[in-house]
């Protein structure tokens, strides 16, 4: 079962997708699962174009989606590799503080 977006995931999800247009359903039908994903995998035209997607975010919002990370509702690993790497890089510079909680999370120390 999908996990219920709420508002702000909602949101975010515009802010890094404004092309679709509020649209969360794959075209196989069914909502999206995650926020960055779908992004890193059918959004974003290289790892160049998914960074400055999420350099968009403020740093509430990055925290937002760290924090959502760290709970296994927002799928990390599952990104397009380059596109992980960028996503860490942005919280590095961003939100230093939560880099290595991530990183240790992710197993990347």
């Amino acid at each position: 079962m999908a996990r219920e977006f709420t508002k702000k995931d909602i949101n975010i999800f515009n802010k890094l997708a404004p092309e679709l247009k509020g649209n969360l359903i794959s075209p196989q039908g069914h909502q999206y699962l995650f926020i960055m994903r779908p992004v890193s995998h059918r959004i974003a035209t290289s790892s160049e174009d998914f960074k400055h997607r999420i350099e968009r975010l403020t740093d509430e919002e990055l925290e937002y989606l760290v924090d959502l990370a760290l709970e296994a509702k927002e799928d990390i690993r599952g990104l397009d590799e380059e596109d992980m790497y960028a996503f860490i890089e942005i919280i590095d510079k961003r939100i230093p503080d939560m880099s290595s909680q991530l990183k240790e999370f992710l197993g990347l120390f």
